[in-house]
């Protein structure tokens, strides 16, 4: 399958008074799997309609393959879009569903005529192609024993793959999914999340796929673009996303369960306090005054002699049990602990416990909420 490069530049967009694009810069990579994730409003539905064409962006371009696009219709851009409806047209089977696209690209349409056609001659070898390439592509999404059923006789997981399918055979340069899985169950989303990544590897093709679901796109996506208020605000790999936010708003949207955030205070020389107590820390590059400390749930830990906490309640995750505590030196903060199933849980019998946290994997954010730099500094014994 040809693969092709997706380039926007200084994309925007207004509907009324609203700016709902502010100048989106975006290169998405030949073959490579890009999620668009935010919060509904953000904007990443929309970028998505102006890369297939079905929305004219005010300004900007959208190139694919190097060719400037922005001006052709959707038919013209060969790309291939799944949308969460699936689409499918009920009263077809699931074979003349996968090749519609096909018969309206490669027949004439006396010949596309439903109990006709197949009499108007020149056309054998076309229909032949036609049928090749819908057995190709059912085979690989392991559909072939459905071909001659109906929408209506299959379940959410096998309507979703004849949508992909039908997106398949059309040998796009690109696939453009707008939160496919949404309408799936818990455990079918999961299944479906598996073989999109699959079926993403064995392509080699160009994916980039709209979710609101941080999941999906942590476990599926080569790069996300996390998106907030019509911008981009971080472009990069989940582990880019996940270990070095950019900003407080990455890190509250990345991750489950979210991450911990304590107040804390950055004096004249950088060094940063957490509940008034110097956390051997040190800010080179931030303003004194207030921050916001970002702590994951698992690089919070119980330590002798740490902020003094009373545990809430605790949860089994199978492997995990995470830990619900509140802190009354940070105004009474929830936050939450992960340990090990295994792992002992050091609590007194009133539910008082001392924790600390890992500086090294902690993250400061200055008051702007933007990410700043942040070292351990080493205590000098006496």
């Amino acid at each position: 399958m040809e693969q092709q490069s997706l380039e926007l530049a200084n994309i925007g967009k207004r509907f009324g008074a609203e700016e709902v694009l502010k100048g989106i810069d975006l290169s998405i990579r030949s073959g490579e799997f890009l999620s668009l994730v935010g919060m509904s409003g953000c904007g990443k539905s929309t970028l998505l309609r102006i890369i297939s064409g079905l929305e004219t962006p005010d300004r900007g371009t959208v190139s694919i393959g190097g060719r400037d696009v922005t001006a052709l219709d959707p038919s013209d851009r060969n790309l291939a879009m799944v949308f969460q409806s699936y689409a499918l047209y009920p009263h077809m089977t699931v074979r003349q569903n996968i090749a519609t696209p096909l018969r309206m690209r490669r027949l004439p349409a006396s010949a596309r005529l439903p109990l006709l056609g197949h009499l108007v001659p020149g056309h054998a070898a076309t229909r032949a192609g036609i049928e090749a390439a819908v057995r190709d592509a059912a085979e690989l999404l392991q559909i072939g024993a459905l071909l001659d059923r109906r929408p209506g006789q299959l379940s959410g997981g096998q309507r979703q793959r004849v949508a992909l399918a039908r997106a398949l055979v059309r040998q796009p340069a690109a696939f453009l999914m707008d939160e496919p899985l949404s309408n799936l169950d818990a455990k079918l989303r999961a299944h479906m999340r598996e073989e999109l990544a699959l079926l993403h590897r064995r392509l080699g093709a160009t994916f980039v796929y709209v979710t609101h679901d941080q999941v999906e796109a942590m476990t599926m996506s080569d790069r996300i673009a996390l998106m907030e208020g019509g911008r981009i605000l971080q472009l990069g790999t989940p582990a880019d996303l996940y270990e070095r936010p950019s900003c407080l708003a990455v890190a509250r949207f990345i991750g489950t369960p979210a991450i911990n955030l304590l107040p804390a205070e950055i004096d004249r020389s950088g060094r940063v306090a957490v509940a008034g107590a110097d956390q051997d820390m040190h800010a080179p590059d931030a303003q004194a005054g207030p921050a916001t400390l970002g702590v994951r749930p698992e690089d919070l830990v119980f330590r002798a002699g740490g902020l003094a906490a009373r545990v809430l309640r605790t949860e089994l995750h199978g492997a995990d049990r995470y830990v619900s505590l509140t802190v009354p030196a940070l105004d009474h903060a929830r936050l939450t602990l992960r340990l090990g199933a295994g792992e002992p849980l050091p609590v007194g019998a009133d539910g008082r416990a001392a924790i600390g946290f890992t500086a090294r994997r902690a993250h400061l954010f200055g008051a702007d909420g933007q990410r700043t730099a942040l070292k351990v500094r080493e205590r000098v014994a006496a």
